[in-house]
């Protein structure tokens, strides 16, 4: 079976639906010390931390770059085939994505491409729309972008704040995020392209 890797960076609720799903992770990866490292001993699962402090931090001194190149060489040594982020909390320099090239799945809070960017929850809700909800998609250099391979629609309740909405959306991600990554890891198993699982256009039961 294909290697997982899965990048974290807090609670490790995604985390939690990973390993509740059966998906085989062979390491989690974090950017800083969190939650998630704790979840991943506890169930027996390698972790490794990275920390953003050894580059600069969470200053504008970011070696971004470096950082990114750091990771990408110990998922290579590690052998890792699949990266999956989990509400990894640092953007990787294009070349971590040419590294894994087509094999970096990642999760977004709307259904992109509307609503891309750090605040599509809050965006949705200021843009009056009656449902927004989860997407997978291949990651790329560019925000939110790369080819979907699962949606799942969320209506918008006339009540909603951000947190009520953005809670409904997790539960659904915490859903399909793992199914989809279980079906990439199989598709790679096979010698297919992870795009080949798409299932646009399709309501996920």
């Amino acid at each position: 079976m294909p290697r997982l890797a899965l990048l974290a960076s807090g609670s490790g609720t995604l985390l939690e639906a990973f390993l509740d799903s059966g998906v085989p992770i062979a390491v989690v990866m974090v950017d800083r010390p969190c939650r998630a490292r704790d979840v991943a001993t506890s169930a027996g699962v390698p972790a490794e931390l990275l920390d953003r402090n050894g580059f600069g931090g969470f200053s504008r001194e970011f070696d971004r770059r470096t950082y990114s190149q750091h990771l990408a060489a110990r998922l290579a040594e590690l052998s890792v085939d699949l990266v999956a982020m989990a509400g990894f909390g640092t953007v990787l320099d294009g070349e971590f994505f040419d590294t894994f090239g087509g094999r970096v799945l990642n999760t977004h809070p709307s259904l992109l491409p509307d609503f891309k960017g750090w605040h599509a929850v809050a965006a949705a809700l200021s843009a009056g729309v009656s449902e927004t909800g989860c997407t997978v998609h291949v990651a790329t250099p560019h925000l939110d972008d790369g080819p979907v391979l699962a949606q799942r629609r969320v209506p918008v309740e006339v009540d909603d704040d951000e947190a009520t909405l953005h809670e409904r959306i997790k539960r659904v991600e915490r859903e399909i995020y793992p199914r989809v990554v279980t079906r990439a890891l199989e598709a790679l198993a096979r010698g297919d392209a992870v795009a080949t699982v798409a299932e646009v256009g399709e309501e996920p039961s």
